[in-house]
C-alpha cells in the first residue's frame, strides 16, 4: 500500500513546460511529453497491458466484421444477389473519406446470443463533404431482424444525429422485429418513427434506401423519410409478407406484386426514386444529399502533428486503477497540435488540468483529472466549463477515476471529517451543475480506472449530456470496483456464515462483477459509444470536433422551428 501511495505521488509530477515562438504554434507554451526515466517501469507495464487489450479488441472486431458468418454471407450475396452492408456504405460515402463508427462491439455476448454489431452498422461519414449519419441493417445477421440491442443502437444513432444536426441515410434491409423478444421491442420501437418525423420537421434531412425487405415496423422508415429510393426486384415494403397474406385471405401474391419497386414508385407513391441496381440506388442517395443546401465548412486550416508519437499513448493507458496513471499532461502532449497547450489555473486545484488546445486545427477546451477531485479542483473545473460555454468552445473530458475517489484528495487515511466530506460533495455537485448546464457540445473519454462512479459523472458522460462517450479497453464501467463489491456483498449476503462459505461467495461475486464491469461487457450493451484504442484518440477527437463545427456553421443561417415546440430526442 505504501508503494501504491508513493507511485500516485510520483506519477503526478508535472511535465516540464517549454516556451516556443508564438507564430510556430497556436499557443506560446508546449508540453514536454518525454516521460522521465524514473517512470519507465510504469510505462512498460502499461504498454504490455495495452498490447493484451488490443489483441482482445481486434479479435472482437474480427468477429463483428464477419457479420452473420460464412453461411449468412453466402445466402445474402449468392442467393439473394445483394451487396454487403459495409460495401454499400463504402459506395455511399466519399471515396477514401474518414469515418467514425459507433458501438461496433454492440450485441456480442448478449443473454439471447451473439448479434454481431447489433445487426446494424451505424457511423458518421462524409457525403459530398458533409458529415452524415448512416444507419445500415446487416441482413447477414439473423436476416436483418431487429433485436432489443439493435433498437437501442438505432435510437442512439438518431440521438447523435439530432444533437449534431446530421443528415441521416437509412440503408434498410430488415425483416422487422425478432418476435420471440417482441415485448422488449414494439413499445419503445415507436420512438424511431417519432425521431424521424421530428428531425425532418427540424430541417435534418432523412433519406432512405430500400436495399431489401422492409417488413412490419421497418416499412415505416422509408415511408416517413423525406426522400426514399427503392431497388427494383430486390427492395420491398409491406407490413405483412406474402405468407401472411395467404394465411389471412387465401390469396397468393408475390413479394414484388405486394410491395415491390414498381408498385411503390408508380402507384402508392411510398418511394420517390426507382433504381435498377444497388450502385444506382446509392448514387441517387448521394445526389439527394447534394440537394439539401448545406455548405461544407468543416475542413480545418493547416495544423501541426503533436511533437510526440500518438502510438505512445499505449504506454500512458493505466494498466491498473491505482498507481499507474502518469500526469495527464503527458497524454495531452500526444494529442494536441504541436503539443501546444494554454493551461488555465495551472497552480490552483492541481488534481485537475484545464486548458485550451487544438486537434487537427479544431480548438477545444480540455478537462483532465490527475487523481481525485479536490474541492479547489472542482471549483476550477466549474470556472473553466463556464468559460468554454461563454466562448462557444467545445469541451473534451479525459477521465481516470478510482473507486475510492469520493474521498478527499487532501487525505488518504480515512481521517477526513464529515464536514470535509460534505464540502467535497457540494463542490462536486457544483461542477456537475456546470457540466450539465454547459451550452457547448462535449466529448467524454475514459482513459483508465473505473467510470460510472458518482464522481466520474462530474467530468461528463452520456447521462450528463456529452454528445459522444468513448472508453479505452483497460477501463472498467460500474459504480464500484469488483473487489469492493465482492467483499461487501458477500458479508451482507452471508452475515453469520462460516468464513470458508463467505470466501467462496466472495470469489463467486468477484467473478460475476469482474465480468460485468469489463469494458467489452459495457460496449456490447451500449453503455457508451464504444471502445477505442489509445492510438486512435487524436483521430476520434478530431472527427467529433469536426462534426460539432459542421453543426455550428452549416446551419448558422437556417434556424427552423417546429411550431415553437421543444423537441426531445431520446434513446
Amino acid at each position: 500500500m505504501a508503494l501504491q501511495k508513493g507511485l500516485l505521488h510520483v506519477c503526478q509530477t508535472t511535465p516540464r513546460l517549454c516556451c516556443c515562438v508564438a507564430n510556430h504554434h497556436s499557443f506560446s507554451k508546449i508540453l514536454d511529453g518525454q516521460i522521465p526515466q524514473s517512470f519507465q517501469h510504469i510505462k512498460e507495464i502499461n504498454a504490455i497491458s495495452s498490447k493484451k487489450q488490443k489483441v482482445k479488441f481486434e479479435a472482437s472486431m474480427e468477429q463483428v466484421l464477419k457479420g452473420g458468418g460464412k453461411k449468412g454471407i453466402q445466402r445474402h450475396v449468392v442467393r439473394n444477389k445483394k451487396m454487403l452492408v459495409r460495401d454499400r456504405i463504402k459506395l455511399l460515402l466519399d471515396k477514401d473519406s474518414e469515418t467514425l463508427e459507433l458501438s461496433a462491439l454492440a450485441g456480442l455476448g448478449m443473454e439471447y446470443g451473439d448479434v454481431p454489431c447489433a445487426g446494424a452498422v451505424t457511423l458518421v461519414g462524409k457525403i459530398h463533404g458533409l458529415w452524415c449519419m448512416v444507419v445500415g441493417n446487416d441482413a447477414t445477421v439473423k436476416s436483418g431482424s431487429i433485436y432489443p440491442i439493435t433498437l437501442k443502437k438505432q435510437l442512439r444513432a438518431q440521438q447523435i444525429a439530432a444533437e449534431n444536426r446530421l443528415p441521416t441515410v437509412h440503408l434498410v434491409d430488415s425483416g422487422g422485429a425478432f418476435l420471440p423478444l417482441q415485448s422488449e421491442i414494439f413499445n419503445p420501437g415507436g420512438r424511431i418513427f417519432y425521431n424521424e418525423a421530428v428531425m425532418s420537421a427540424a430541417g435534418i434531412s432523412q433519406v432512405a434506401v430500400v436495399c431489401g425487405s422492409c417488413t412490419a415496423g421497418a416499412a415505416y422508415i422509408p415511408a416517413m423519410a423525406d426522400e426514399a429510393v427503392i431497388l427494383d426486384k430486390i427492395g420491398t415494403i409491406f407490413l405483412g409478407g406474402p405468407p401472411l397474406v395467404q394465411a389471412a385471405t387465401g390469396e397468393k401474391v408475390t413479394a414484388e406484386e405486394l410491395g415491390g419497386a414498381s408498385l411503390h414508385c408508380r402507384q402508392s407513391g411510398c418511394t420517390d426514386h426507382f433504381a435498377t441496381s444497388e450502385e444506382m440506388a446509392l448514387a441517387t442517395a448521394r445526389d439527394i444529399i447534394a440537394t439539401i443546401n448545406l455548405e461544407n465548412s468543416t475542413n480545418a486550416t493547416s495544423y501541426e502533428e503533436p511533437l510526440h508519437d500518438v502510438t505512445q499513448l499505449n504506454s500512458l493507458a493505466p494498466s491498473h486503477g491505482v498507481g499507474y496513471q502518469l500526469d495527464s499532461r503527458y497524454t495531452l502532449a500526444h494529442i494536441v497540435d504541436g503539443s501546444a497547450f494554454h493551461e488555465f489555473k495551472e497552480h490552483f486545484g492541481t488534481t485537475l488540468v484545464t486548458g485550451f488546445g487544438r486537434v487537427k486545427g479544431h480548438l477545444a477546451g480540455f478537462v483532465a483529472n490527475n487523481g481525485r477531485l479536490s474541492g479547489p479542483a472542482a471549483l476550477k473545473g466549474s470556472h473553466f466549463v463556464q468559460l468554454c460555454s461563454q466562448r462557444n468552445i467545445p469541451l473534451v473530458y479525459l477521465q481516470h477515476f478510482t473507486d475510492n475517489s469520493t474521498r478527499s484528495a487532501a487525505a488518504s487515511d480515512n481521517t477526513e471529517t464529515e464536514a470535509e466530506i460534505s464540502s467535497l460533495v457540494k463542490s462536486h455537485a457544483q461542477l456537475m451543475q456546470a457540466v450539465a448546464c454547459c451550452g457547448v457540445p462535449s466529448i467524454s473519454l475514459a482513459t483508465g480506472g473505473i467510470i460510472g462512479t458518482l464522481e466520474s459523472h462530474s467530468l461528463g458522460s452520456l447521462s450528463m449530456g456529452s454528445r459522444f462517450q468513448f472508453i479505452y479497453p483497460n477501463v472498467r464501467v460500474g459504480g464500484h470496483d469488483p473487489v469492493y463489491l465482492a467483499k461487501n456483498l458477500s458479508k451482507a449476503q452471508l452475515p453469520d456464515a462460516p468464513e470458508d462459505q463467505v470466501n467462496q461467495r466472495m470469489l463467486d461475486n468477484y467473478e460475476k462483477h469482474s465480468a460485468e464491469t469489463e469494458s467489452f461487457f459495457a460496449a456490447s450493451r451500449m453503455f457508451n459509444d464504444g471502445i477505442i484504442l489509445p492510438e486512435q484518440t487524436r483521430d476520434v477527437i478530431a472527427k467529433c470536433l469536426s462534426v460539432f463545427q459542421q453543426e455550428r456553421t452549416a446551419y448558422a443561417r437556417y434556424k427552423p422551428s417546429v411550431d415553437g415546440q421543444q423537441t426531445n430526442f431520446r434513446m
